[in-house]
């Protein structure tokens, strides 16, 4: 172990102060008397009388005795101060002793910096962790030398943008020492290391060795994702860019009667053979071009025909690059069969009752043999359709965040001066992305609550919590339409889920504002039995009475006095409302006068804990602030959003800056010219980092709040309540240009 002396060694101990005032005083009491002899001797009357002499000396004798028992007191503490002295030196040298053993005991590397940010001493595991620099590592050496050799003999696992930057950050992470880091080293092992500052200004810091843990959480994700695409019934087979397995699960290797480990590494050619590669080629080219295709296979087995759909997904970089694509295989022979069964069976049945119209009987049992077997071809077909739903369910962040991105990239161009015909591209493109977003996100919450994805978490909760954020959702667009929006306070608590109530809400509101040319739109509350009812009135053109069911079926759109072009909707909005009423129990109601209006209703069930007081409702109205000048941060882990959103905001008048990270958030802010008016940061970052706390770590920083908003494509309810609990407004993706620009205007307002 390495180790300089201890700088508080140097500095006097109250014993040794006190040992040097005794040898003050003792050096004064010499020097009295010494002054007090002279004084005698020159005041000697050597002419006078011997009585005189003899006084004298009395005198001078009484003086001397005292001084002389003073002096040897003062010595006698002396030599006590100078034993309790030495024994005191023993002990600290012991205990020395003792902290450098019990430092070399311990299994973690352990290093002690003083205030000057200087190595005052560290152990032999400590100096383990640099093999390539331990030799230069000695007591005096600065963190930011050890730093700089680390990086420059290649112990240490840089990133991308350069050792330099590396350096910065982690003497950055070294002086905050408030946390604990995770680095890589260039051997393959891991180290965590907690920093914490000392009483004196000094830090240690404890490196520990976690390669192990590293590698079986590697491990362990890789072995869930082996359990859980195993148990599918489909064939599932990921496909790089140069047409290599890199993945198959169990049902894939038995397709093919090879053992898993040997398709993967092998190429499609191989794999298919050269006939069968023929005819998959066009699809594979389909499909590395970045769209995805859906096709029939056939394959001849042992047992007779099978079929099979196939449908390739490709897998995109955040640069937009297809790294490669994912197979998803699924067997629809009994659906198919069934349906053949069914035909054969239907027109032998004709042929039948038109031949032997007596033979009704086994007519009968013959139609209950073919019904079971489309009873059984519907259940293989509702099961293989649930795991495609479950599979697009759980997939909804990663297909917005490319559908994200476009739609910033379009919003930053319709900004821009074009030339009429590619304004008018601009235009289009931007309405057919909004087309794709709108009915995307309307699939996938079909998505997920046909397959069980999610389940109600029911809660108490202030409803006015809940209508004023209709109320700021909604009031932009109702204002740009010319409609008057009214949502009347209520102080009731509700019993419910408040994410799918919100839904509910949004599609009613949504639906209003779509569909009502003049006039308002109120939504109220009103007490009744069994609950809190919430009704969404507008002034529209009303739904027929023998329409009134048929508005809330998939992809149904009513003719006659409605918008048109994109404004019409997708017809899924009243489909989510009727499978999110029936999930809540909940009941959903609908009236409606043709020429007057409608009225959609939802009651839900009161709710009992006391809440706080509740917020002012948001005004229907925003004043209009200008962002020309205004200072905005953007903190998002995915390169396209960060082109997009920066491209988006420099188009509105805004000095922009964008960072992957809180730690470059905080490099950017000297490039913005002072601290952000508004901070925009995506709820998920790298490494399980969250746009929270790198908001929370800028506003400690400056020292008090800056408005902001988190923007995810999460839609749980704990995300929500966790934006909400930290006091930041929150959108969801894919983000609307409109309402981004909205919600900045009044942040900064």
């Amino acid at each position: 172990m390495s180790a300089l002396p201890d700088p508080a060694n140097d500095l006097p101990t109250p014993e040794q102060e006190r040992i040097a005032l005794l040898e003050r005083e003792n050096w004064k009491l010499r020097r009295i008397n010494k002054a007090l002899m002279d004084r005698v001797e020159r005041s000697m009357d050597y002419h006078g009388s011997a009585f005189s002499l003899f006084q004298t000396a009395i005198v001078l004798e009484s003086r001397v005795r005292e001084r002389t028992q003073q002096v040897e007191e003062t010595l006698r503490e002396l030599e006590a101060s100078n034993g309790e002295l030495a024994r005191a030196k023993e002990a600290a040298e012991t205990a020395q002793t003792r902290l450098a053993e019990a430092i070399e005991s311990v299994n973690e590397g352990f290093a002690l910096f003083d205030a000057d940010d200087r190595l005052v001493l560290c152990n032999q595991t400590y100096l383990s962790l640099w093999p390539a620099i331990a030799d230069q590592i000695r007591p005096g050496i600065s963190f930011g030398e050890i730093a700089r050799m680390a990086v420059s003999r290649g112990s240490v696992v840089s990133d991308a943008a350069g050792p330099d930057r590396w350096v910065r950050e982690r003497v950055a992470q070294h002086a905050g020492a408030d946390g604990t880091h995770v680095h890589a080293l260039a051997d393959g092992r891991w180290i965590q290391i907690n920093e914490r500052r000392t009483r004196d200004g000094g830090i240690v810091g404890i490196y520990t060795d976690i390669t192990d843990v590293k590698e079986r959480d590697a491990r362990d994700g890789q072995e869930r994702i082996r359990l859980i695409t195993d148990a599918m019934p489909a064939l599932i087979a990921y496909v790089d860019a140069d047409e290599i397995y890199r993945f198959v699960n169990r049902r894939y290797g038995e397709m093919f009667r090879r053992p898993r480990h040997e398709i993967v590494g092998s190429t499609m050619r191989e794999l298919l053979g050269e006939e069968e590669y023929s005819r998959r080629r066009p699809h594979i080219g389909t499909v590395m071009a970045g769209q995805e295709t859906q096709f029939d296979l056939e394959f001849d087995t042992r047992s007779g025909k099978r079929y099979s759909q196939a449908t390739y997904v490709p897998h995109f970089a955040p640069d937009g690059l297809v790294l490669g694509f994912f197979s998803l295989i699924q067997d629809v022979t009994e659906r198919r069969r069934a349906a053949e069964d069914l035909r054969e069976a239907n027109e032998g049945l004709e042929r039948r009752v038109a031949e032997r119209t007596a033979a009704l009987k086994q007519e009968i049992t013959e139609r209950q043999q073919i019904e079971a077997k489309l009873r059984e071809a519907k259940t293989a077909a509702e099961q293989a359709n649930l795991s495609k739903t479950k599979f697009l369910a759980a997939a909804s962040h990663d297909l917005l965040q490319p559908l994200n991105a476009a739609r910033l990239f379009v919003s930053a161009l319709t900004e821009g001066e074009h030339e009429t015909g590619t304004r008018v591209l601009v235009e289009k493109t931007d309405a057919a992305l909004l087309s794709v977003e709108d009915l995307l996100e309307a699939l996938l919450d079909i998505s997920k609550l046909d397959a069980g994805v999610v389940q109600p978490q029911l809660d108490d909760f202030p409803l006015a919590m809940l209508l004023s954020s209709m109320q700021a959702e909604y009031a932009p667009v109702a204002k740009e339409r010319g409609l008057d929006l009214r949502v009347l306070p209520c102080r009731a608590i509700v019993h419910t889920d408040m994410r799918l109530l919100r839904r509910i809400l949004q599609n009613f509101v949504s639906n209003a504002l779509r569909y009502t040319r003049t006039g308002r739109v109120l939504v109220g509350c009103r007490r009744v039995a069994d609950g809190v009812r919430i009704e969404v009135l507008d002034t529209g053109p009303g739904i027929p009475a023998d329409k009134l069911d048929a508005v809330f079926e998939e992809f149904r759109r009513l003719e006659g006095d409605r918008p048109a072009g994109r404004d019409r909707g997708m017809g899924l909005g009243l489909a989510i409302v009727q499978r999110a009423g029936r999930m809540l129990n909940t009941p959903i109601t609908l009236r409606s006068v043709v020429g007057k209006g409608s009225a959609f209703t939802v009651t839900v069930p009161l709710g009992s804990k006391k809440r706080p007081a509740t917020p002012t409702p948001a005004r229907s109205s925003i004043p209009a602030s200008p962002l020309t000048g205004a200072r905005l941060l953007v903190i998002d882990n995915e390169q396209a959003i960060l082109d997009g959103m920066g491209a988006l905001l420099r188009g509105w008048g805004c000095q922009v800056q964008v960072a992957p990270c809180a730690d470059s958030a905080m490099d950017a802010l000297p490039a913005l010219g002072g601290w952000p008016d508004v901070i925009i940061a995506d709820y998920h970052l790298e490494n399980g980092a969250l746009g929270v706390d790198a908001i929370a770590r800028i506003i400690q920083a400056r020292g008090h709040d800056i408005p902001a908003m988190v923007i995810t494509a999460n839609r749980t309810a704990d995300v929500h309540e966790r934006v909400q609990r930290d006091g930041y407004a929150l959108l969801t993706k894919p983000v609307k240009p409109a309402q981004l620009r909205a919600l900045v205007t009044q942040l900064m307002g």
